[in-house]
């Protein structure tokens, strides 16, 4: 991979081979924020992206950016065109690289402009670098780039994202000036996403309209093998999905991302790409840059991809495991603990500030995992509970408690592998000490924190917006705190513990190191007060929470206006989503469903009318069953015609009072026609049945039988 990695990338090694010295210092300057880019080098750097693409096989450019329903989208214009005399030419230049004007009016905006207000300007991003992506007859060179209206108002996740990271990033810096660290030039967000999802055979996975247009199956009972025998987890992995997986991080490499391992999941036909921690923008073009990757391989390898958070009832669900960090110029991830008790004493200092941050506005991070998917996810096999809480491990956890008791070393911690914290006033840390909570939505992994929320299918910009906002917030009220420490003549490192300890105590109702799926958990919740919301609308209302929106006003982040917007395109996808399932649903009953109990009982009514002569035992017991499935029909029907009139019914609500009847009303209808669905499944016969069940569904092998 050597040889490959970040061919089809105008990075660093291209930009310095290309450009002029002036050229290229200026460009870095701008990737590191250290300064505005010089609109007067647009034309220089063109020329040398264009000649770079063009040789790399590309025929167009296009501006790359990331709408606010979460999927990527891409204009492309040609190289090539022709002069005033005809003549062909290959033609980029400074200002199409700066800024391009797609057409705006079908992306959401939330109500804040009417369709008929089309214009729209993409703008080049210079912090993530133009890639290209492959094509049979060529490639199109891609720059990343922000999408605003003409109002200005974004209209894209990026510009959020980088209004987030700037927040986040220049407290960080502040609080370090504030110890001393008067050598650190800049300080960087970074991100990893853990990427889950399942790879079904195409062929069989393309007879399920649900599938094929949802994502996720509507109707099918729990399959014999499910995930009893445990043994899928980091298993072997099957060739045909290996075969996958190696194209896959050929081409990503290809691309500059490193993907740093690969592996089985716990649900049969579930997997998992990690690539390595990178900035956190960067970190948020890849994983979209993954996803779109991984899309397209899998049809060449007769795959069918399924991000959803939960394709299949009663098994693991995929999420987008999110781990974050803060990194100085110096390379030094702060969230690291140390030998040096100076250093252990500023990592304290940001990890209680992400946790006074949680603490504050933990509605945010609802908020931002309130998906569709996360529906059915959230709660369960190995997912998080709705409910945001923060695991920090028992020795911090403890140590953290005695800080706030202003306490002294505690003599009962273990001696072993200890890092030192060489203060009296501190007990001692122990890196990794404790086992990881699989039940937090968030919890401290050793030099990172771990947000599990997330769901598979989500653009990772939206939740690391909101973590690296609260997170910002958390970092202003403790450098407020600590320079009012500083202020009045404290020691430094004083200052901090007493801030530390401030600050801890603020967040503790945020904490929890248990079990927390256990209703213990929730009671106790509710009594701290952090049961914010039971649904994924009542979740997505978290993001008007007034105390929030004041906070992303303050730091910049979102105004009011942006906010409501944000809110407003997050119900309307989450009403849409729902609403496509309601009427794929109703499709497969009465195309493919109901007929198939028909054949069923036809059958059956043929087999005991050929035996009706003869003395057979429990004769009553089949025509009892024949009854059973008859009656199962007739319920599906009724049902089935329930739900199709309240879908017309809820089209004259508003998006609100449409979220929340879906909740009351229509999912419970839905969750009863499946039951009945599911139980009629088990007495249809294969040759009978119009959809792949899931036994046949959960199987890779090449065989179209079961």
């Amino acid at each position: 991979m050597r040889e490959i990695f970040a061919s089809l990338v105008f990075d660093r090694r291209e930009m310095k081979q290309r450009l002029p010295q002036d050229v290229y210092e200026n460009l870095i300057g701008a990737m590191e924020g250290r300064q505005k880019i010089d609109s007067g080098i647009a034309d220089t750097v063109a020329l040398a992206m264009k000649d770079w693409a063009v040789s790399n096989g590309a025929s167009h450019w296009a501006h790359w950016f990331h709408p606010l329903h979460e999927h990527t989208a891409e204009k492309h214009t040609a190289f090539l065109t022709a002069d005033a005399e005809g003549a062909p030419i290959e033609l980029f230049r400074g200002k199409d690289l700066m800024q391009s004007e797609p057409d705006a009016s079908s992306f959401p905006s939330g109500g804040t402009r009417s369709t008929f207000e089309a214009r729209g300007y993409s703008a080049w991003d210079p912090t993530s670098p133009a890639f290209i992506i492959k094509s049979p007859k060529g490639g199109t060179l891609c720059i990343p780039s922000v999408f605003i209206a003409y109002d200005g108002s974004p209209l894209d996740l990026k510009t959020y994202l980088l209004r987030s990271l700037d927040a986040v990033e220049s407290r960080a810096l502040k609080l370090l000036k504030l110890f001393g660290n008067r050598g650190v030039r800049y300080v960087r967000a970074t991100l990893g996403g853990e990427q889950e999802f399942f790879l079904l055979d195409r062929p069989r996975a393309q007879k399920r309209p649900d599938l094929r247009f949802c994502g996720r199956t509507l109707i099918g009972s729990k399959p014999p093998r499910d995930q009893k025998m445990e043994d899928h987890y980091f298993g072997t992995i099957p060739p045909k999905v290996l075969a996958y997986m190696e194209d896959v991080q050929r081409d990503l490499a290809r691309l500059g991302v490193d993907l740093a391992t690969r592996h089985n999941e716990a649900a049969r036909c579930q997997f998992e790409f990690a690539p390595n921690f990178s900035e956190a923008n960067l970190a948020c073009d890849q994983n979209q840059i993954i996803m779109e990757t991984m899309r397209k391989l899998a049809s060449q390898h007769d795959l069918r991809l399924l991000f959803h958070e939960k394709p299949f009832d009663c098994l693991n669900g995929s999420g987008k495991h999110t781990n974050f960090s803060l990194e100085d110029s110096e390379g030094r991830n702060l969230l690291k603990p140390s030998t040096n008790h100076r250093k252990n004493v500023i990592f304290l200092s940001f990890l209680t500030s992400f946790v006074l941050g949680a603490s504050e506005y933990s509605g945010l991070l609802q908020a931002s995992v309130s998906t569709p998917g996360n529906l059915y996810r959230l709660g369960g096999q190995e997912a998080p509970p709705f409910i945001m809480s923060v695991y920090l491990g028992d020795t911090i956890d403890r140590m953290l408690t005695a800080v706030e008791k202003a306490a002294g070393r505690d003599e009962d911690m273990p001696e072993k592998s200890t890092l030192d914290l060489g203060l009296d006033k501190l007990p001692t840390i122990i890196a990794y000490d404790s086992d990881r909570n699989r039940t937090s939505p968030i919890a401290f992994t050793g030099n990172k924190f771990e947000f599990r929320a997330p769901g598979a299918s989500q653009a990772m910009a939206i939740p690391a917006t909101f973590i690296f906002a609260i997170w910002a917030a958390g970092l202003e009220k403790f450098n407020e705190k600590f320079s009012a420490h500083l202020k009045k003549g404290a020691d430094v490192l004083d200052a901090a513990l007493a801030t530390i300890r401030e600050v801890s105590k603020a967040s503790r109702k945020i904490r929890f190191e248990g079990d927390s799926y256990s209703e213990e958990w929730r009671r106790e919740a509710e009594k701290r007060g952090i049961v914010k919301a039971e649904t994924i609308p009542e979740g997505i209302d978290l993001f008007l929470e007034p105390k929030s929106v004041e906070m992303l006003s303050k730091l910049g982040v979102f105004t009011p206006r942006e906010m409501e917007a944000f809110h407003t395109i997050r119900l309307e996808a989450f009403v849409n989503s729902i609403e496509i399932e309601i009427s794929l649903l109703r499709d497969m009953m009465f195309e493919g469903f109901l007929p198939s109990i028909s054949k069923q009982l036809k059958l059956e009514n043929e087999s005991i009318a050929s035996v009706k002569d003869m003395r057979i035992p429990h004769i009553d017991a089949w025509k009892k069953h024949i009854e059973l499935l008859a009656k199962s029909k007739a319920e599906i029907i009724v049902k089935t015609k329930e739900l199709e009139l309240l879908k017309e019914k809820m089209a004259e609500l508003e998006p609100r009072e449409h979220a929340e009847a879906i909740i009351v009303k229509a999912l419970p209808l839905m969750k009863k026609i499946r039951e009945l669905c599911d139980e009629a499944e088990g007495y249809i016969s294969k040759e009978n049945l119009a959809y792949p069940k899931y036994r046949a569904l959960m199987s890779l092998s090449t065989q179209l039988s079961e």
